[in-house]
């Protein structure tokens, strides 16, 4: 028979026959064996019997569908298998098969027709399997982390991860991507990704130089402004890396963005505070030094005012008389300058009183039109419902005058000058420096150059002035700055360059119940009163000062005894108290006139006593009896204040 001749390949030189069988039987790797044309098995290799577990006797004459898993049987695919091997030259494919044991192996299969040479006819089949189970292991492994990446870039939301190809091109997009750019998968896909660039990178072509250096480096990490599909800009954080082939070659790139908007506020924040801090230090530090400065100066002052004046009482040449006034003039103005040194250290002795900011702006009207000059058009504009301000009023002109000139000086052609005002309301828990309340708004408004941010920023700096050399002091805005502030209230300053400045002055409204002077006129409506000559004790540890006082209560007809320091005061107390008034300097060594007042009083309780210093705080409160003398000052404030004294001593 021909299958008999086909079985013992008896139809081949016997040879040759002989080699291809100790071939077939060296194969361990792959199943190769033969079936008839009914699929029965006709022989068996080593490497079928060792990855498939039949023995030759238990195979042979056995069909080969016992291979197959009950649900490639329940399709019929042995049998198609065959069929489309004979009708199409070759059967080809990759699926489980089953072991003697029953475990099941992932197997690649050729099936091969075996046809009658002469007449064409199929004898049967040649059937090679080889068992690719680990490689199939590998390949589902890797196609589970392949999966497992990709629900975990895709499960991502705080990170924009998706690819690009060579050019630039959006390959794909995760969740984050879409949560941070707002781009839908479909509508980005296939788009260049310099989109995400703003306008004038893109026209600058960033994004190519942001390729070419991950190309060049490897990588390449930045951060900077990007765009959200709404338009919007976010701050972000950038990385792209080249993603290559086998060979080396770059395929595309790997792209991560990160929104980074909240932490870039959060350090502007703290920058901001930072420079805040640092720039309060330094106000502080330039404070503390301004006050002392201007404390040390008013001594100076008073020596030289109090001086000046007696020499002119002596003098009777009018060209002394002349030069005497000259330096009257100049300490008048020494003057005017500790005390915005004062103002801005917040150190100044204030008067408050309640203020009628309307009819101190009228009043005022005169010496504004002279110090403005014609070619200022001065405007006001205020509300008949404008509440009372708690204020000193003369430190109020001064302000409103010193931006005034500001204004002036920043519309060198001329123009318009608005002083306004209105009243505020700052609600509890409102952000800002002002506590709640209700507040005075006072304006100064001019169309003039402006200020550029970086001058806005300095512009309230102790001796900090665009007006050039010799024409400005530095401290007309520090002196309001710190007036507002000692008040309870805040100067704020904005400015455009090109469009003029707005000043503003919040003064806290005057409460009626406040107990402050509410006429001007009358706290000044008491002249200054002489008085019968009366034994004096003068306290001040500095020389200069204390040698001046002694000459002017001298020669107001008193008796005087000088004392250095506080100690010595009590000394001679201790020994005789026979004295009228004592008057003390505050700022001394060992002993501050406070502190010296707290001692007489305990002691010698009905003492009048006059307390002569510069600086606005003193630490607890002075008794009632006691008088405030403000440094520098001049003979009949001296006189006003001992007249005070004496007048209060009898009231009690």
């Amino acid at each position: 028979m021909e299958w008999s001749a086909f079985g013992n390949m008896t139809s081949v030189d016997d040879v040759t026959g002989d080699r291809y069988r100790l071939l077939i039987d060296a194969v361990t790797d792959y199943a190769i064996y033969m079936l008839d044309p009914e699929g029965n098995v006709v022989s068996w290799n080593p490497g079928a019997r060792r990855f498939k577990g039949y023995e030759d006797h238990e195979i042979i004459g056995q069909h080969f569908s016992r291979f197959y898993t009950p649900e490639d049987k329940a399709t019929e695919l042995p049998a198609r298998a065959l069929r489309i091997a004979r009708e199409e030259g070759r059967f080809e494919n990759e699926g489980w098969r089953v072991r003697k044991d029953g475990t099941r192996f992932w197997a690649h299969v050729i099936i091969d027709p075996i046809l009658h040479p002469a007449t064409g006819r199929a004898l049967g089949f040649a059937k090679i399997t080889r068992d690719l189970s680990e490689r199939k292991a590998q390949e589902e492994a890797l196609r589970r982390s392949e999966q497992s990446f990709r629900l975990l870039v895709q499960g991502v939301t705080d990170y924009a991860i998706y690819m690009l190809d060579e050019t630039g091109i959006v390959s794909n997009w995760n969740a984050g991507a879409e949560r941070i750019k707002g781009y839908r998968p479909d509508e980005i896909i296939g788009r260049h990704f310099s989109v995400f660039y703003r306008e004038e990178e893109r026209e600058a072509k960033v994004w190519e130089r942001a390729l070419a250096a991950a190309r060049s480096a490897g990588s390449y990490q930045t951060e900077g402004w990007r765009v959200r599909k709404n338009g919007e800009h976010f701050w972000a954080s950038v990385a792209i890396d080249p993603v290559r082939d086998d060979q080396g070659n770059i395929i595309g790139f790997a792209k991560i963005t990160r929104d980074m908007t909240e932490r870039r506020q959060s350090d502007q924040a703290l920058e901001a505070a930072r420079e805040a801090l640092y720039q309060s230090q330094k106000m502080e530090a330039l404070g503390q030094l301004t006050g002392g400065v201007a404390h040390d100066f008013n001594n100076l002052l008073n020596a030289v005012v109090g001086s000046l004046e007696l020499l002119r009482k002596q003098v009777t040449d009018e060209r002394q008389l002349n030069l005497i006034g000259n330096a009257l003039k100049g300490a008048t103005r020494g003057i005017s300058l500790t005390q915005r040194m004062l103002a801005f250290a917040r150190k100044q002795d204030l008067q408050v009183s309640s203020v009628n900011v309307y009819d101190l702006v009228a009043g005022m009207t005169d010496l504004l039109g002279r110090s403005l000059g014609p070619s200022i058009e001065l405007e006001t504009s205020f509300p008949a419902s404008l509440k009372p301000a708690a204020a000193d009023p003369n430190q109020v002109e001064l302000a409103i005058l010193n931006l005034a000139v500001n204004a002036r000086d920043a519309m060198p052609e001329g123009g318009r000058i608005t002083i306004s005002a209105r009243n505020e309301t700052v609600a509890p828990g409102s952000a800002g420096p002002l506590q709640p309340g209700e507040y005075v708004r006072l304006a100064v408004t001019d169309g003039g150059v402006g200020m550029d941010r970086e001058t806005l920023a300095r512009a309230s700096e102790p001796f900090f002035t665009t007006k050039g050399v010799g024409r400005g002091t530095g401290l007309g805005l520090p002196m309001v700055l710190g007036t507002a502030a000692q008040l309870g209230g805040r100067l704020e300053l904005e400015s455009r360059v090109g469009e003029g400045t707005t000043a503003t002055l919040w003064l806290p409204v005057s409460k009626p119940s406040s107990g402050l002077i509410t006429d001007l006129a009358e706290a000044d409506a008491s002249p200054a009163e002489t008085t019968p000559s009366i034994r004096v004790l003068a306290v001040d540890d500095d020389a200069l000062v204390l040698m001046n006082t002694v000459a002017l209560l001298e020669d107001l007809g008193h008796q005087v005894v000088e004392a250095s320091s506080g100690r010595e005061a009590l000394r001679i107390m201790g020994e005789d108290a026979a004295f009228d008034l004592v008057i003390t300097d505050q700022a001394m060594p060992h002993m501050t006139g406070s502190q010296l007042i707290a001692e007489l009083n305990g002691r010698w309780p009905d003492i009048p006593i006059i307390l002569a210093t510069g600086y606005a705080e003193l630490p607890g409160s002075l008794p009632a009896h006691v008088k405030r003398l403000g440094k520098p000052f001049w003979q009949k404030d001296l006189a006003k204040a001992i007249a005070d004294s004496s007048a209060s001593r009898a009231r009690r």
